[in-house]
């Protein structure tokens, strides 16, 4: 294993064991934090492994053919993961979403979305259940996805281009076969379907008008991200980032844009629409512009860890509480302690930083994405 990252893996095998609270409460149906923020999100990873080696989420030089991934032992069952999605829905959650690594890596994933599709919110509505793919296995899996349950899709693509395709996800894919997916998975019904676009610096920018033109007029919602230090193995500089502003000034310039309203509160993406109706498109920046104040998501990792914020460097253990026989009433009132006691504003407090230059951000170890999702 590459030596650079062990004290990172070794923190996160080590993390805190979830304590159970003295005093069990039943849940409420709402549950906020230490800063208000209500827990409404739900993203599970369903596994630690991902056919893409993208150079900002899993490089190839720390996660190569010698990595060590987790046994199939370390992760949550299906059962598992349905009966803490119970839990976690009790108190609140609206939306689960599954992620990876690549989630339609996981065997038989139909089955658990069967199992989360039968989950009913407090006053028995249906769950925002939705999935977040690289697209490579798409075309195969839409059709039962959406038997099983599963609402809407959102798949990562970086470039049109297939040479900066693969220079981002250094795989040999074509990108044919990510618009293919797109295809049969807006035929089957499994939308409205968002694409996200992590932009660098360098890298890829040069391809933000031909994606804004690429899906112009089209079912699908492209999405540009800020490319985040998460993780602590992507190397991430500062300097690499393209500010969302950026990013609407050069649409803007070709294809005239005007922003509208979020489609609820916490909404990740600002929207904006092309003026002469041809869609619209989303900006996630969590770099330049901090949203912390309304993020209202909690991560289940692969193997069973609760963390509050995408940028922890810790999380809080639940399988443990799972395989020890513990009862739902406490599990509950543990992930009611977790959350109550959650104050993480990573984002905000790093754009807090006097000069925003690489050398004065805070060197904090955090969870690889592929790890906990995205």
């Amino acid at each position: 294993m590459n030596k650079r990252i062990i004290p990172i893996i070794d923190e996160r095998l080590n993390a805190s064991f979830a304590a159970v609270p003295a005093l069990l409460e039943a849940p409420s149906g709402f549950l906020a934090d230490a800063l208000m923020r209500p827990l409404h999100d739900l993203r599970i990873s369903v596994t630690d492994r991902c056919n893409f080696r993208c150079v900002y989420c899993m490089p190839k030089e720390v996660f190569d053919k010698d990595y060590n991934f987790l046994p199939h032992s370390s992760l949550l069952s299906f059962e598992e993961i349905a009966r803490l999605a119970k839990l976690f829905v009790a108190h609140g959650v609206e939306k689960i979403r599954l992620t990876g690594g690549e989630p339609l890596l996981r065997k038989h994933l139909e089955r658990l979305i069967g199992m989360l599709h039968e989950l009913r919110t407090p006053d028995g509505r249906e769950l925002d259940l939705t999935l977040t793919t690289n697209g490579t296995l798409l075309a195969q899996k839409a059709q039962a996805l959406k038997n099983a349950g599963l609402k809407r899709v959102t798949v990562s693509l970086d470039a049109l281009d297939d040479a900066n395709f693969k220079r981002m996800n250094d795989v040999d894919v074509p990108v044919s076969q990510i618009l293919h997916g797109l295809d049969v998975a807006h035929k089957v019904g499994l939308g409205p379907i968002k694409i996200n676009m992590v932009v660098k610096k360098g890298v890829n920018d040069h391809e933000i008008l031909a994606m804004a033109r690429h899906f112009k007029d089209s079912p699908f919602t492209l999405r540009f991200i800020e490319y985040m230090d998460v993780g602590s193995s992507n190397g991430w500089r500062m300097d690499e980032v393209v500010p969302s502003s950026e990013v609407i000034r050069r649409i803007h310039a070709e294809l005239p844009l005007e922003a509208i309203d979020a489609n609820y509160t916490g909404e990740t993406a600002q929207r904006w629409r092309y003026r002469d109706g041809g869609g619209e498109i989303g900006v996630i920046s969590s770099v330049t512009q901090a949203f912390c104040q309304d993020c209202s998501r909690a991560r289940l990792s692969t193997e069973g860890k609760i963390y509050t914020c995408l940028f922890a460097g810790e999380g809080h253990d639940l399988r443990g509480l799972l395989r020890g026989e513990r009862s739902d009433a406490e599990i509950s009132s543990t992930i009611a302690a977790i959350w109550g006691r959650r104050s993480d504003r990573y984002s905000e407090l790093r754009s807090e930083q006097k000069g925003s230059s690489p050398t004065s951000m805070p060197q904090v170890r955090k969870v690889e994405m592929s790890y906990i999702g995205g």
